[in-house]
């Protein structure tokens, strides 16, 4: 029985670190790379993806990663430094809405759009029951009826001197009698509110006319052949970087409290649940299939992503590094020196 000398191991675990560098570069990479891919996606057309994942596991993914994971500060300051540089960049002042967005995707988006009738019909009635709108409503009608009254009828704009006679007897009238102007305000306001109701509804139905389907249709792609020619630059103008920061620190803060709601939780797990009754007892190809992912689509990630990593980690030595402590503990093991004296 030959005697194993540590000279012979070692010999042994160099050779065999050598052996995969060598595999680990160029055209042997490659086409390990190319039948790795072959094979996996031989398994994806058998292998199901309740068998790979559940439900539980990616919603914990999405819990510990994307709701719970503690956020760097620098994060907001970095993303308002891009927002900025996005916006100083030249492809801004080079670049017309129309070319981001057709008119004929914008008038597809009408389209959509137009179809929430419902919605848009509640939206308006809500906005004529709103006492802000209520009130501007009051005071409109309330001075226009005073102007109108003293000013703009047709007898003050017919006859001359009318006008400033009437002005200079409600003055007369008001060192007459005290009070006069408080006493005709309040009984304009409180015919106003008898009238307010009446006048709300009448608003309501002229707006549900005004924003007919076709009113709407006209008006906005009229506002779009306006717009489609200006640069993104002109759209943005008046939007300084202090007010973009502003505005993407106030989205992230937004995005920290709505990551941590049930709703957010709920429409998560929605989806996920969705996602298994559909593809669950279906082979994973399926899924990649209906998402647009082929054979194609990765190996040509692959050649443009992994290739250039694995050469830069072998330059810096690592993968060398890797290989040797993946391969060491088998060499320096028991067994290996048992079965090597054994030989």
């Amino acid at each position: 029985m030959t005697k194993t000398t540590p000279s012979l191991v070692d010999s042994l675990f160099e050779a065999h670190v050598k052996h995969e560098m060598a595999a680990l570069k160029g055209a042997k990479l490659q086409k390990f790379l190319d039948q790795e891919v072959d094979e996996l996606l031989d398994r994806a057309g058998t292998v199901t993806l309740g068998r790979l994942i559940s439900v539980d596991q990616v919603m914990g993914v999405i819990r510990r990663i994307v709701m719970d994971m503690e956020l760097d500060a620098g994060i907001p300051e970095l993303a308002a430094e891009m927002a900025t540089e996005v916006m100083k960049a030249q492809v801004q002042s080079d670049t017309t809405l129309g070319e981001i967005l057709s008119r004929e995707q914008a008038s597809d988006f009408i389209e959509e759009a137009l179809e929430l009738r419902n919605q848009r019909e509640r939206i308006i009635t809500e906005i004529m029951a709103h006492p802000v709108y209520q009130e501007l409503v009051s005071n409109v009608v309330y001075h226009g009826l005073v102007n109108y009254l003293y000013e703009d009828n047709m007898i003050a704009r017919s006859v001359p001197g009318v006008g400033s006679m009437m002005k200079f007897g409600k003055k007369m009238a008001n060192k007459a009698v005290p009070g006069l102007d408080e006493t005709f305000e309040r009984r304009i306001k409180a015919w106003l509110s008898d009238s307010l109701p009446g006048l709300i509804a009448r608003s309501e139905q002229f707006l549900h006319k005004a924003f007919s389907d076709e009113e709407l249709r006209d008006s906005v792609m009229a506002a779009w052949v306006s717009l489609e020619t200006k640069t993104i630059d002109e759209l943005q103008e008046g939007l300084g970087e202090v007010e973009l920061q502003a505005f993407v620190v106030l989205g992230y803060e937004f995005w920290l409290n709505f990551r941590k709601t049930g709703y957010f939780d709920g429409c998560a797990q929605a989806v996920v649940d969705h996602l298994f009754v559909k593809y669950g007892d279906r082979p994973v190809m399926e899924l990649l299939q209906d998402v647009g992912v082929t054979r194609e689509v990765i190996v040509t990630e692959v050649e443009a992503l992994v290739l250039p990593v694995i050469d830069v980690l072998r330059e810096e030595g690592y993968l060398e590094a890797l290989v040797r402590r993946r391969l060491g503990a088998f060499y320096r093991s028991a067994s290996a020196k048992k079965l090597l004296a054994e030989s």
